[in-house]
């Protein structure tokens, strides 16, 4: 479940609604979401998610048309078994990491921290609206304005000008044109 969340950048809703048949294992592996709006969008897996997914549906004999994230009775996840899963996973991260403790941590966090990822490694602000299924890149924009560290290397790319300061001196003839008026 965290793997195909931070993969994807899904919504809670997008991710509880996947099911078998949404997800393409074999030459590019990918899966289907079904967005706000009823709108659909495909996103390729890393191979390792795929490899896991394969793993996970073999497992529990999931059937094309089921839920890839079935509760105990079979039926899809809600929101709220998502975020459980995600508080527990949370507060075993924070063994290796305890500055975990002090922060939220949310199915959505998983999604801003796989927007950012996105951002930082390059990817342009309209694949990743793509990518997170946003209708307007404007929406997006937001997590270019919150890193501060790629502003700080686009400064550091860049040297100030080098100038050299002086007072401005007017020539004669420009004071005696002033003195005439």
């Amino acid at each position: 479940m965290l793997k195909v969340l931070y993969n994807t950048g899904a919504r809670v809703s997008e991710l509880i609604g996947i099911r078998v048949n949404d997800v393409q294992l074999d030459v590019t592996p990918s899966v289907r979401l079904h967005g706000k709006g009823r709108k659909q969008r495909t996103v390729p897996l890393w191979k390792d998610t795929a490899a896991e997914v394969r793993r996970w549906i073999d497992f529990a004999g999931l059937q094309t048309n089921q839920a890839l994230l079935p509760n105990r009775w079979g039926r899809p996840m809600t929101r709220s078994n998502v975020a459980e899963r995600v508080a527990i996973a949370a507060v075993a991260a924070a063994n290796r990491c305890p500055s975990l403790l002090e922060r939220p941590i949310s199915p959505h966090t998983i999604r801003h921290t796989t927007a950012m990822h996105l951002l930082q490694s390059g990817v342009d602000i309209t694949v990743i609206a793509l990518w997170l299924g946003h209708e307007s890149p404007s929406t997006t924009h937001g997590y270019v304005e919150a890193d501060l560290a790629m502003k700080e290397r686009a400064l550091a790319a860049i040297a100030p000008i080098k100038t050299h300061r002086s007072r401005y001196r007017p020539p004669n003839a420009l004071l005696r044109f002033l003195e005439a008026l």
